[in-house]
């Protein structure tokens, strides 16, 4: 049986692709496996439906058309020394399908008509003018040449502006710099070696010898951005160092020019489309430019495709595949395996365990139901613990330094965060830390103390390699004032003689910490997108998915966001460029806790009356139904027994730390003072997802961390958390203990630290009854201290849910107006009045979608394609991701909202958003550990009616993040990753039960209270004169000119 199928595939005939270009631009040289073309075509031959022809110089050049193979699908494109006209004319004898038509490649060699073109299609081209010379240095009227500016036609560039030549194939373009900044001339050229451009500093006059197009510069910030389309449907964007920076190419150590992935604007995908169909040119490439919230092309290439990329080639084969089928066998399916041909015998990629699956992502109710939105709120990953030292200065260096950076004003704050300032504090420290050994007999404690925080704060500076303000800054705040006469002996002013110095450091993502990540972006691409193939991945590059990420303002949290991001979008490279390009900074959504400060403050209070006085008071007089509607629920009963226990352990703990830091104290103090030791550089760290083996081995902490500062660490808990003095216990540096003993346990257990597992122990006891009661003793408070940490986050939540309702209702409203349309459009030509007619409808139902609320930071005007124009097969398959990376109080904040909302006066008739079950888990769930998350997934029924209440259902799922303990002995997966000193990630567990449906309207009714009003949002902006890229010129032409619907009606596009 099996031959027999065999012999039936030989028999079928395969399609055959002839490749009609030039060899060099197939492979290059002896690097066959790296020419983009042959790895595609590769990919192509592996689906086992073609079979790939290829010319050759040779009969391109000397054969006549009619001995050219005969070929049924054709891949040809113009480049040096290529006979287009050849081409053209053995396309018209044999007629096969052309993936770029040939015809068009003719505008491509002319300036002039590429930017008409692009005009004519409405697609935005930077302001130029045409200076069109019939012979060299012709002299003409309308064109004026100044110093500063030139003039043609009327219209004046003021410099800087760039001049073209007319020639598309002429790479010599130049700006012109004003006389203000220095003047001078800047060629930009085809990259040679390192170079891309060349500064002139004395040439100021433009070029006259030929014909050229003259343009406003546009600002962008450094950074172009290539994009490159594989028809129409799908665009891939790479952002580049600009060669108008300094002309220095950015390479890899593989000597390839630095680029990364970028996410392309909806409106920037719809210009890609177009400038597909405007130059009937499939695969395509052309630069984009992004200049104040707009965006211009200013280069249209032609065929062009990424380098380098494997998921590129896997994407471009699977869509010219399928434009292939489509053309030439629209019986055969052209859905894509769940496994890719090519990689049928690749090993899988290890997930490395580091996330769990879990029960909490059911998926839809039947086949009726469509993903439309996934909103998750994410904790950021594993960090060091995060350190403040505070002292007292009187110094002149110090306060010197701090009128320096606050403008001289006596009495105000400064703050030091760039890497200038902090060099400056560094140079001043170094001066004022005493040389010899600290406790010095001479010294009074207070003075030894003084000098143990200034050698702390000289370490911290010191520490990484450099200076960052994500991870470090000072504050300087006067305290004391004197008055002293002025410079001039003309009166006095006054002058502070002490301030509070205030370090804050530590916090820093570690690499456990973007492994985990970069892990949780690969689960969710994988396993939150139901129905998609080989995943996120092409429903995101063919234009149907809208990603935005933001993040706080923490270092830590925006280095968790991008590692995330490029798990969950399969990126390649540092996490620097990903984060620039990506997430979006929001620190007044997902930062700070002033607006609940006095209801924590009291929740402290009462949680620190219940621990010491070990008298759990209920909230009423019987026993509650429920254990976590009592005050302090999850505290133990023993907890005012446990503190002296961990006063003992942490003082035996911090003896040994002492003694390993005196040990590297003493070798310091033997070296000259100026001698450099070589630093931890935290800047190449950041990349890094492993541990450092070589500090390991040499039995140093890991990380940027020395023995001193480790000691410090240590020193300050045990000094905060017990005052020996007034015999008091400060219950909120319980948090800190067990974030310090968690870290040492995963990250320097090769220490050998005797007593930490114990106090370990004793810490997470305790800590597992304090974290949850910071954010309220009991639910009523929780509920009010969640709402108004939260507020902001559920306003933005509530206002992503109803704009995916709003355009998926657009979408419905849309397709089934179509339906109706469709009988009479069968039997008659299309009208091109009911044409502009249904044009017109569109357009306004648009407008009055047309400013996605949360787009603000874009400022552009967020238009969705028309299904009827775009050719996307299911173009109702559009799904919005919101991805908020924030910290433990937010993450606390929102379940606290999402779990007792039902508590608030005006919905005590309604049940809970969280099922029982779900409640008493989470009462289980002591804490929200790293990469913890909760997750909202709005699906649509697409087969009831729009006004159906159960249109939309929503579900909730949580996960409590990397929340195994350290001591785990019964999970041998956890044990092997914490030789690399990491942890599991938990699966989501469910918020409902099987079953259940939460509707849309429930969930918007329950949350509202608790949420920002969308008015109170800053309304987003639109440029001036901005009206965005749809006309209905524009949709005629769409209609009209789209070269490749000859084939769409067989396959049901």
């Amino acid at each position: 049986m099996t031959a027999t199928v065999e012999e039936e595939a030989v028999a079928v005939k395969k399609i055959t692709i002839g490749v009609c270009v030039m060899e060099k631009k197939v492979k290059c040289g002896s690097e066959v496996s790296s020419a983009p073309m042959e790895q595609i075509l590769r990919r192509l031959q592996a689906f086992g439906e073609f079979e790939v022809i290829h010319f050759g110089d040779k009969v391109i050049l000397e054969e006549p058309i009619e001995r050219w193979p005969v070929c049924d699908c054709l891949v040809a494109f113009h480049s040096s020394g290529y006979p287009l006209k050849k081409a053209e004319a053995y396309a018209a004898l044999r007629k096969p399908f052309l993936v770029n038509e040939l015809e068009p490649q003719h505008l491509l060699h002319d300036r002039r008509k590429v930017y008409e073109r692009l005009e004519m299609f409405g697609i935005p081209v930077p302001r130029y003018a045409l200076v069109n010379r019939e012979v060299p240095y012709q002299q003409l009227d309308y064109f004026i040449e100044e110093e500063d500016f030139v003039e043609v036609h009327g219209m004046r560039f003021w410099k800087p502006f760039v001049e073209k030549p007319i020639h598309g194939d002429n790479h010599s373009i130049m700006i012109y710099y004003p006389s203000s900044a220095g003047g001078g001339m800047k060629e930009l050229f085809r990259k040679v070696g390192n170079r891309s451009s060349d500064f002139h500093p004395d040439v100021r006059r433009v070029r006259r010898e030929g014909s050229y197009i003259y343009e406003e510069f546009m600002p962008t910030g450094g950074t172009d951005v290539k994009v490159y389309t594989v028809g129409p449907e799908y665009a891939h964007a790479e952002a580049r160092k600009s060669p108008v920076v300094d002309g220095v190419v950015m390479r890899n150590p593989d000597g390839k020019e630095v680029r990364y992935p970028v996410l392309l604007t909806p409106a920037e995908k719809q210009m890609a489309r177009e400038v597909c169909i405007a130059f009937r040119q499939s695969v395509c490439g052309f630069d984009l430019l992004r200049c104040e919230g707009r965006s211009y092309v200013c280069d249209v290439n032609g065929w062009s495709f990424v380098k380098n990329s494997h998921k590129y080639y896997d994407d471009a084969a699977c869509v010219l595949r399928k434009m292939f089928l489509d053309a030439k066998a629209p019986h055969l399916s052209s859905a894509i395996p769940p496994t890719l041909p090519w990689k049928v015998n690749e090993p899988v990629q290890p997930s490395e365990g580091l996330t769990r699956q879990g029960s909490g992502i059911i998926g839809t109710f039947g086949q009726a139901e469509e993903l439309r939105c996934v909103i998750a709120v994410i904790r950021h990953g594993d960090r060091t613990p995060k350190q403040k030292v505070k002292l007292k200065v009187t110094e002149e260096k110090l306060l010197n330094l701090m009128l320096k950076y606050n403008g001289g004003r006596p009495r105000a704050e400064t703050k030091l965060k760039t890497a200038v300032q902090l060099q400056d504090l560094l140079d001043a420290t170094r001066m004022l830390v005493p040389r010899t050994r600290p406790g010095r007999e001479s010294d009074s404690e207070a003075e030894v103390e003084h000098g143990e925080k200034l050698r702390q704060v000289k370490a911290v500076l010191e520490e990484g390699g450099h200076f960052s303000g994500i991870y470090r800054k000072v504050q300087l705040k006067p305290l004391k004032w004197t008055k002293v006469t002025k410079n001039n002996g003309e009166g006095e002013e006054e002058r502070p003689v002490e301030a509070l110095m205030v370090l804050k450091y530590g916090g820093v993502l570690t690499h456990a910490g973007r492994k985990q990540a970069e892990e949780l972006g690969r689960y969710f691409r994988n396993n939150m997108y139901p129905g998609e193939g080989t995943g996120l991945l092409r429903l995101h590059s063919t234009y149907r998915h809208d990603l935005k990420i933001y993040s706080s303002d923490e270092g830590r949290v925006q280095m968790s966001a991008a590692a995330f991001a490029k798990g969950l979008l399969d990126l390649e490279g540092q996490l620097t460029p990903i984060l620039v390009s990506l997430v979006s900074k929001d620190s007044s959504m997902l930062d700070g806790l002033d607006n609940a400060s006095i209801e924590m403050e009291e929740a402290k209070a009462r949680l620190n009356e219940i621990i010491t006085r070990s008298s759990k008071i209920v909230s009423s007089n019987e026993a509650p139904e429920v254990p976590w509607m009592v005050d302090g629920a999850g505290l133990p009963p023993n907890a005012s027994e446990l503190l002296p226990k961990l006063v003992s352990l942490i003082k035996k703990v911090t003896e040994q730390v002492r003694q390993l830091a005196k040990d590297e104290n003493e070798k310091l103090t033997d070296t000259c003072l100026d001698d450099v030791i070589p630093p931890y550089d935290q800047a190449k760290a950041l990349g890094k997802t492993n541990i450092d083996v070589d500090r390991i081995a040499a039995g140093l902490p890991c990380g940027s961390e020395g023995f001193l500062l480790m000691y410090a660490r240590w020193k300050k808990l045990e000094r905060d958390l017990y005052n020996e003095r007034k015999e008091r216990f400060d219950i909120t540096q319980i948090p800190d203990v067990y974030d310090s003993c968690k870290y040492d346990l995963l990250h320097n257990a090769h220490l050998n630290l005797e007593g930490l597992d114990e106090l370990f122990k004793v810490a997470q006891a305790l800590a597992d009854g304090v974290i949850p009661n910071e954010y309220g003793i009991n639910p009523k408070q929780k509920l009010k201290i969640g709402s108004e940490i939260a507020r902001r986050l559920l306003g933005k939540i509530l206002i992503d849910l109803r704009n995916t309702r709003e355009e998926a209702l657009s979408v419905a409203e849309l397709k089934s107006s179509q339906d109706h349309e469709s009988s009479s459009t069968k039997t008659e030509k299309e009208d091109p009045k009911l044409l502009n007619k249904t044009d017109e409808g569109r357009k306004s139902s648009m407008s009055d979608m047309s400013m996605d609320q949360d787009d603000d930071d874009d400022k552009e005007t967020k238009y969705r394609l028309d299904p009827k124009y775009a050719n996307v097969k299911t173009p109702e398959r559009h799904v919005r991701t919101r991805l908020y990376f924030t910290s433990e109080s937010h993450i606390h904040s929102l379940m606290n909202v999402l779990r007792y909302c039902n508590l608030d006066d005006s919905l005590q008739e309604e049940e809970s958003l969280v099922c029982y079950n779900a409640l008493e888990r989470l009462n289980r769930t002591k804490e929200l550990d790293y990469m913890s998350y909760i997750v909202l997934r709005l699906f649509e029924n697409t087969e009831v009616a729009l006004e159906d209440p159960k249109k939309f259902r929503i579900e909730l799922a949580f996960s409590r993040g990397a929340d195994l303990s350290p001591l785990e002995e019964n999970d041998t997966e956890a044990a092997s990753l914490r030789q690399e000193h990491t942890l599991p990630i938990m699966g989501p567990e469910r918020l409902q039960e099987i079953g259940s449906y939460l509707t849309l309207k429930k969930m918007e009714k329950m949350v509202r209270p608790f949420a920002m009003p969308a008015e109170d949002f800053p309304p987003p902006s639109t440029p001036a004169g901005f009206s965005g890229y749809f006309s209905k010129s524009v949709l005629e032409r769409l209609v009209n000119l789209w070269p490749f619907h000859k084939h769409g009606n067989s396959n049901g596009k």
